[in-house]
């Protein structure tokens, strides 16, 4: 069944950026994992605001959910937020932090269990035809991944490990504010509940050093400018063997000279003689299936179309195609030679068509001398 933002949110399909996110808030108070422990009802009322919030404060997304749906952003590469996506939504809207992190279990701050690695980004301009037809690419970015060295933790070989005085190896420490008594991360063990005597001089404790990641990426047919499409696990290696991030890629579709695309359908401008138009006749068009003969009836009219079924795009992951549809536009002769004329005005005298005859040169000679 298709999901309705607007009305996960409670709010009209022309509501602002602030009658969305005041919504966005109230909801996810209410159904926060943290405030419904052993609820998994909550659990997901909680994931799907967070995702209708994702979609509908975004103008592009909320621009092809409006348009095409939730079929419409899967095509577009749209995969749903994943649990850090949600958290970092939630933080960003209550002001993030560590203090956040520590009263609601957030994506803030650092702890020092296993975190999920950073998500990356990165921008691919692709043509035309790559977008309608797929392709592969590869793509280069540099990210955080595990250090050889110790093996993601930090401390060199002889590293010799002691438990945190001043969090005593919790991780983090209690901080009063007035009535409230606020956890926030450890100031001197970073979170991790451990002091390292030693730590590893490869990445200088970091437990991660930056590299250079060449990965191939598959575009399937039927993208669209502004698509986006998930890697997964291709981000940022995790902290404390934490899972790796997500590498996000961009697409920017090159227009093409001559085809226009609209959703599934393409659209190309032919210009035809108007006698071609009167008589019909066949014509040879350029698709991006290869060239493909159409015919023109006669008694065309200008912006008459001819569609070519099921050689428009693709929907992505999908055996449907939409259709390459020929607009015609007649030209019509701005000058006439004395036989050509004649021949037209024959024509015209035929069907019954008013017209103003051309004057000969005598007569035109005669009305200027009588000026």
């Amino acid at each position: 069944m298709a999901k309705d933002y607007y009305e996960i949110l409670g709010v009209s399909r022309d509501a602002d950026e602030k009658e969305i996110k005041k919504a966005y808030r109230k909801l996810a108070m209410q159904w926060h994992p943290d405030h419904n422990q052993g609820n998994p009802e909550a659990e997901t009322k909680f994931k799907e605001c967070s995702e209708a919030y994702e979609v509908l404060s975004d103008p592009e997304k909320r621009q092809i959910y409006d348009k095409y749906g939730e079929e419409g952003l899967k095509g577009s590469g749209y995969a749903g937020p994943n649990m850090n996506d949600i958290f970092a939504h939630f933080g960003d809207l209550f002001g993030g932090g560590d203090i956040f992190s520590s009263l609601f279990g957030g994506g803030g701050g650092r702890s020092g269990g296993p975190m999920q690695g950073e998500d990356m980004r990165t921008e691919l301009e692709i043509t035309f035809e790559e977008a309608v037809k797929g392709t592969h690419k590869d793509v280069t970015i540099s990210r955080y991944a595990e250090c050889e060295d110790c093996h993601g933790t930090g401390a060199a070989p002889d590293a010799k490990k002691t438990e945190c005085p001043t969090c005593r190896g919790r991780g983090r420490v209690q901080m009063q504010q007035g009535f409230f008594a606020i956890q926030t991360t450890c100031p001197q063990c970073h979170g991790e509940g451990v002091k390292i005597d030693k730590p590893c001089p490869h990445c200088e404790g970091e437990g991660r050093i930056v590299e250079k990641l060449t990965e191939p990426v598959k575009i399937p047919a039927g993208v669209n400018d502004g698509s986006r499409l998930r890697v997964r696990g291709k981000g940022s290696a995790g902290v404390k063997g934490g899972p790796a991030g997500d590498l996000y890629v961009y697409l920017t579709v090159k227009p093409h000279k001559t085809i226009q695309r609209d959703g599934l359908n393409l659209y190309v401008e032919k210009h035809i003689h108007v006698a071609q138009a009167i008589l019909g006749c066949e014509l040879e068009i350029e698709t991006l299936d290869g060239p493909q003969k159409i015919v023109v009836p006669a008694g065309t009219q200008p912006e008459d179309e001819i569609k070519l079924k099921g050689l428009g795009v693709p929907r992505v992951n999908s055996d449907q195609r939409g259709d390459f549809i020929v607009i015609l536009k007649i030209d019509i002769p701005t000058r006439l030679n004395d036989s050509e004329r004649e021949h037209i005005e024959a024509f015209a005298k035929s069907q019954g068509v008013e017209f103003v005859p051309e004057k000969s040169f005598f007569q035109k000679l005669k009305d200027k001398l009588s000026d």
